[in-house]
C-alpha cells in the first residue's frame, strides 16, 4: 500500500471517529432527561469515542498531516 493511500484511509477513518465522538457528546444532552446513571453511561461512551479520535488525529499528526478543524 502506497503512502498517499494509507494517508487517504487514516483520514477517513478520523474523520468516522470525529462525526462518531460528536454524536456521542450530543447523546448526553438526550440522556440527560433519562437520569443519572444514563448521563454516566453516555459520558462514559462519548470519552471512549473521543479518545479514539484524538488517538487517529496524533496518527495523523505523526505522519505530518494536518487537517482543518
Amino acid at each position: 500500500m502506497n503512502p498517499s493511500v494509507a494517508h487517504a484511509e487514516l483520514i477517513a477513518t478520523f474523520k468516522r471517529a470525529q462525526a462518531d465522538a460528536a454524536h456521542k457528546f450530543g447523546l448526553i444532552k438526550a440522556a440527560a432527561q433519562k437520569g443519572p446513571k444514563a448521563i454516566q453511561a453516555a459520558t462514559e461512551t462519548a470519552a471512549k469515542a473521543a479518545k479514539r479520535r484524538d488517538s487517529y488525529a496524533k496518527k495523523l499528526d505523526t505522519l505530518g498531516v494536518r487537517l482543518k478543524d
